[in-house]
C-alpha cells in the first residue's frame, strides 16, 4: 500500500468516527502513525486532502465492482443473491460506507468532489451496467430506467444500514422490487 492510501485509509477512519470535520491533516497524521507533516505533502489544502478521501472511496467501490461476477444463468433468485452478497460486500467496509455518507452530506454545495459519490461518476455507471445485464435476462420491460432504480436500492439500503437506522432484511426488500418489475 502506497503513502497516499494509508493517508486516504486514515482519513476515511477518521471521517467515519467524527465526520467530515474530524479531517484534518494533523489527525490525519496522528491516525495513520506518521510525523506531523506528512499528509501536507500529499494533500496541501483541506480540499485536497477531502479529494484524497473521495477517491480512496470510489478506488474501493471500482475494486468490489470488478470483481462481481455475473453468472450466465439468471433468475430472481440469483439476481437477488448476487445484489445482496454485493451490498453485504460493500457493508464490511463500514468506515467506508460512513465516511461516504459523511461526506455526501457536507459536500453538497462542493459538485466536483461530491460527483465521484454520486451516480454522475464512472464506476457508478459500471453499476447500472451490471443492473441492466441482471434485469435483462430478467426480461424486465425497460431494463434502463429498473437498473437504475435497482442501484438507488441498493445504495439505499446500504446507507440506511450503515446508519443503524433499523433492522432491515435486505433480501426482502430486493426481492419485493425485482418481483414487482414488469416482464417484456
Amino acid at each position: 500500500m502506497d503513502r497516499r492510501e494509508v493517508l486516504a485509509d486514515a482519513g476515511i477512519r477518521l471521517t467515519a468516527r467524527g465526520g467530515v470535520r474530524a479531517l484534518t491533516h494533523r489527525a490525519v497524521d496522528a491516525e495513520a502513525g506518521l510525523a506531523p507533516g506528512s499528509t501536507s505533502y500529499y494533500a496541501r489544502t483541506r480540499r485536497e486532502l477531502t479529494g484524497l478521501v473521495v477517491a480512496r472511496v470510489t478506488e474501493q467501490l471500482s475494486a468490489e465492482l470488478g470483481a462481481l461476477r455475473v453468472p450466465d444463468d439468471l433468475d430472481e433468485q440469483a439476481v437477488v443473491q448476487i445484489a445482496v452478497a454485493f451490498l453485504e460486500t460493500l457493508a464490511a467496509r463500514a468506515d467506508a460506507q460512513a465516511a461516504r455518507l459523511a461526506l455526501l452530506l457536507e459536500l453538497r454545495d462542493d459538485e466536483e468532489l461530491r460527483a465521484p459519490l454520486t451516480g454522475a461518476d464512472p464506476v457508478r455507471a459500471g453499476l447500472h451496467d451490471v443492473a441492466r445485464t441482471l434485469l435483462g435476462a430478467l426480461r424486465v420491460a425497460a431494463p434502463e430506467r429498473a437498473a437504475v432504480d435497482l442501484v438507488g436500492l441498493i445504495d439505499a439500503v446500504l446507507l440506511y444500514r450503515t446508519a443503524a437506522v433499523a433492522p432491515l432484511d435486505a433480501a426482502s426488500v430486493l426481492t419485493a422490487y425485482i418481483a414487482g418489475l414488469p416482464r417484456r
